[in-house]
């Protein structure tokens, strides 16, 4: 029997372990990941494949975080069920592992709709790991054309990384702007321009009606398609459906208190397999983003191992990049809507509502918008500082000097 199982060899484990590891320095830890690889950043997949990092620098923690934090791994196999009354996990291999505690960091997976003919195209594949970005990069060649089905973050990241390896690529998509769930529509249009300029066509506001060959296609308004590789990249789906299979609550995604606890006795969750609190707008939603994970893994670690370090600030965060444009935006896109900045090169957009600031857009210049994150997850009322500085140009001044003492970590 293992002290603590993990079943996903996540960010969300990673943090788990370092949560457990706070309070029990012993305790016996195994993780269970259905891929064989060390834990690994997902946002630097493209990074590998435009040749700016390698497969040994994806590594979230050093190559020897396991052995510090006494962990053992059994990597490259699923766990298909669990047996909550007899607390153990079956794997794929037919061995059975009983546990005291039990985490689920199982991430999430490719979300394919039915599109008909698919199966005729041989070369295609998704792009959420490091096994997929490395099946694509044997796929292409500077002679290949490349369609790409789906223009959110997956979706343009797999542009980025392949951009200079192939001949075209041209993305389609239902929606009728480019990053739909992160920007606003001048801000999609400005991603979508500079995207463009660098050779990417773009199809929006359809989709694929049918394959009619191993290399063509033809969208829902009959326009003809011919492409060498397929990537779809549509959207992602929460793994729920081991807890969902013993009868745990799941709505979209696994529901969790702020420790992590499931609605099963000694089974926690965290990552984007679950549903969290949106701090900046009070609403129950899947939030799959690094941070999120992280720290909602070390919560569940930290309460597994008797301790209680509730993660309560959760909310939606992007820091992402396209070749040189940069973006970051948080939190919910409600309330009053205040354009600071609109040009060719910068877009800056603030959301406000009830004396808070509860998101913001951030596309070309994103210096100093950790200060802009800390007013949501602080729910610092505007009025209490020189808001109309902080709106044009985010500093430390625009607060008070108690909390300027407090942010550089010398209040008394």
């Amino acid at each position: 029997m293992k002290d603590y199982v993990i079943i996903g060899n996540s960010i969300a484990a990673v943090g788990c372990i370092e949560g457990i590891r706070k309070i029990d320095k012993d305790g016996s830890i195994l993780v269970i990941g259905n891929e064989n690889h060390f834990v690994y950043g997902r946002p630097l997949i493209s990074y590998m494949l435009m040749g700016k990092t390698s497969l040994d620098k994806m590594n979230y923690r050093d190559e020897n975080f396991y052995d510090v934090n006494k962990v053992e791994t059994k990597l490259g196999v699923e766990v298909v069920s669990i047996d909550k009354d007899a607390k153990a996990v079956k794997l794929s291999t037919g061995d059975v592992i009983e546990y005291k505690k039990l985490m689920l960091a199982t991430g999430s997976r490719p979300f394919l709709p039915p599109m008909k003919g698919i199966e005729l195209v041989e070369k295609r594949t998704s792009f959420m790991s490091i096994d997929d970005a490395l099946k694509l990069d044997k796929m292409i060649s500077k002679d290949e054309d490349v369609l790409i089905i789906g223009a959110g973050l997956i979706g343009l990241k797999c542009v980025e990384g392949i951009l200079d390896k192939v001949k075209s690529i041209t993305v389609v998509d239902l929606a009728n702007r480019v990053l739909p769930s992160i920007l606003d529509e001048k801000g999609s249009e400005l991603v979508k321009k500079y995207l463009e300029s660098k050779g990417v066509k773009f199809i929006l506001g359809e989709s694929i009606g049918e394959f009619t060959s191993s290399t063509t296609a033809t969208t829902t308004t009959g326009k003809e398609l011919t492409f060498g590789t397929l990537v779809t990249a549509v959207g992602v789906k929460p793994n729920t459906s081991l807890l969902q299979d013993i009868g745990g609550k799941v709505n979209r995604g696994i529901v969790v208190d702020q420790n992590g606890k499931t609605s099963i006795d000694d089974i926690y969750a965290g990552g984007d397999c679950v549903e969290s609190i949106d701090i900046s707008c009070d609403t129950q939603r899947i939030l799959a983003i690094l941070p999120n994970a992280y720290f909602q893994g070390r919560s569940a670690g930290i309460s597994m191992a008797g301790g209680d370090e509730p993660f309560d600030k959760a909310m939606p965060m992007n820091s992402i990049g396209f070749f040189d444009l940069h973006i970051i935006t948080a939190g919910s896109y409600i309330g009053d809507k205040d354009v600071v900045l609109d040009d060719e090169d910068n877009y800056k957009v603030l959301f406000t509502k009830d004396n808070l600031l509860v998101g913001f857009i951030l596309i070309g210049d994103v210096k100093r918008a950790g200060i802009y994150t800390n007013l949501i997850r602080n729910k610092t009322p505007l009025d209490t500082i020189d808001y109309s500085l902080i709106r044009t140009n985010p500093q430390l001044m625009a607060f008070s000097y108690k909390h300027r003492q407090e942010q550089l970590g010398r209040a008394h």
